[in-house]
C-alpha cells in the first residue's frame, strides 16, 4: 500500500492552491465579460473605462445600474449556491444530493406564492424576505423532523424529513397557483431563475446571508472529514455530531435560502458542481468547500453570459441555460468516471 510522505502531500496542497488561483482568475474573467457583454454592445476599452469613472451616458447607466448589480448577484448566488450543495452532500454522505433535499427551495417557493397570492406583494425586494423566511422555516422543519424521537440528525432521517417536507410544499404550491391563475403570472418569472433586473438593494439584501453562510460553512470543513468515516469514527476523532449537522444544515438554510430568494430556484449548479470539485481535489472537505464556492460562480455568470448572447434582445434566463449545460456536462462527468468518493 503506498505510503503519503510529507514531500507529496505538500505538492498535492501546493497543486490544489494553484488550481485554486486559477479558478479565482477564470472567475475574474467571466465576472469581467459579464460586465461586457450584453444586448447593447459596449467596446471593451470603453466598459473599463465606464465602470471607473460614471460619466452619466446611457452606456454607463446600463453597466453600473445593470450590469454591476447582476454580476455581484451572480458571484453571490453561484458562490451559495455551489457552497450549499457541497455541504449538503458531505453532511449526507450522498454525492447526488443537493440543497433542495432539506426543503430550503419548496419553502422559498411557497412562501413567495403565500406572499403574492394573499399579501398581493408584487415586488421582488418585497417578496424576498419572504422567500428567505420560507427556506429557514423548511429547513428547521425538516431538521426537526429529522431529530425527532432519536435527538440525533442520521443522514438517512434528514433527506426523508426533507422528502416529506418538500411534498407537502409542493402540493400546497401547486393548488394555490392552479386555484389562482394571477399569481402563476407573477410567480412564473420568479420561478424560472434569473439575475436579470436586479438591483443593487436586492444584493445588499442577500449578502449578509451568504457571507455569514460562507464563513459558517468553511469553519465546519474539519469536521465534514471526520463525518465521513462515519458516526463511530467521527466521534473517535473528536468531531461532534449533533453539533456539526445542526451548524451545517444552517449554512445550507443561509447560502441557499438567500440564493434562491434572491435568484429563484436554479437547478443543477449545487449538484453539478461540487461533484467536479471532488474529481479535481480529491474528498477533502478543505478543498472541495472553496473549489465549490469558485467553480459554481464560473458556471452561473457563464450560463448567464450565454443566455444573453442566444436570446438576442429577449434574453433566455440562467436558470434554463445551467439546466441546458449543467445537465449534459454532469452526465458526461458520471459517464467518464464513476461518481467521485466523499
Amino acid at each position: 500500500m503506498a505510503v503519503s510522505t510529507p514531500q507529496a502531500s505538500g505538492q498535492r496542497s501546493s497543486s490544489r492552491a494553484f488550481g485554486l488561483v486559477v479558478g479565482l482568475a477564470l472567475l475574474a474573467f467571466a465576472c469581467l465579460a459579464s460586465l461586457w457583454v450584453g444586448a447593447k454592445g459596449i467596446p471593451f476599452t470603453a466598459t473599463w473605462d465606464l465602470l471607473w469613472h460614471n460619466d452619466g451616458s446611457s452606456e454607463a447607466v446600463i453597466i453600473h445600474d445593470l450590469r454591476v448589480p447582476r454580476t455581484l448577484l451572480g458571484l453571490l448566488v453561484g458562490a451559495g449556491l455551489g457552497l450549499g450543495g457541497a455541504l449538503m452532500q458531505a453532511l449526507t454522505r450522498n454525492p447526488l444530493a443537493d440543497p433542495g433535499l432539506l426543503g430550503v427551495n419548496m419553502g422559498a417557493s411557497a412562501a413567495v406564492v403565500v406572499a403574492i397570492g394573499f399579501l398581493e406583494i408584487t415586488t421582488l425586494t418585497g417578496y424576498l424576505w419572504f422567500a428567505l423566511a420560507g427556506a429557514a422555516v423548511a429547513a428547521v422543519l425538516a431538521y426537526l423532523l429529522g431529530t425527532a424521537g432519536h435527538g440525533s440528525a442520521a443522514p438517512e432521517r434528514l433527506v426523508l424529513a426533507g422528502a416529506a417536507v418538500t411534498a407537502v410544499l409542493f402540493a400546497f404550491v401547486q393548488a394555490v397557483l392552479l386555484l389562482n391563475p394571477l399569481t402563476f403570472n407573477q410567480f412564473r418569472f420568479w420561478d424560472v431563475g434569473s439575475l436579470a433586473s436586479r438591483r443593487m438593494d436586492v444584493v445588499a439584501q442577500v449578502a449578509p446571508f451568504i457571507v455569514a453562510g460562507v464563513v459558517l460553512a468553511l469553519s465546519q470543513a474539519r469536521a465534514l472529514n471526520a463525518l465521513a468515516l462515519g458516526d463511530q469514527a467521527g466521534k473517535a476523532l473528536g468531531a461532534h455530531l449533533g453539533r456539526t449537522r445542526a451548524l451545517v444544515a444552517v449554512a445550507v438554510t443561509l447560502l441557499c435560502g438567500a440564493a434562491t430568494a434572491a435568484a429563484g430556484p436554479i437547478t443543477f449548479v449545487g449538484l453539478a458542481v461540487p461533484h467536479a470539485a471532488r474529481l479535481l481535489v480529491g474528498p477533502d472537505q478543505r478543498w472541495v468547500l472553496p473549489y465549490s464556492m469558485v467553480l459554481a460562480p464560473i458556471l452561473l455568470i457563464g450560463s448567464d453570459i450565454v443566455g444573453r448572447v442566444i436570446g438576442g434582445a429577449e434574453e433566455v434566463e440562467v436558470g434554463i441555460v445551467t439546466a441546458i449545460i449543467g445537465a449534459p456536462v454532469f452526465v458526461l462527468l458520471c459517464r467518464r468516471r464513476k461518481l467521485a468518493r466523499l
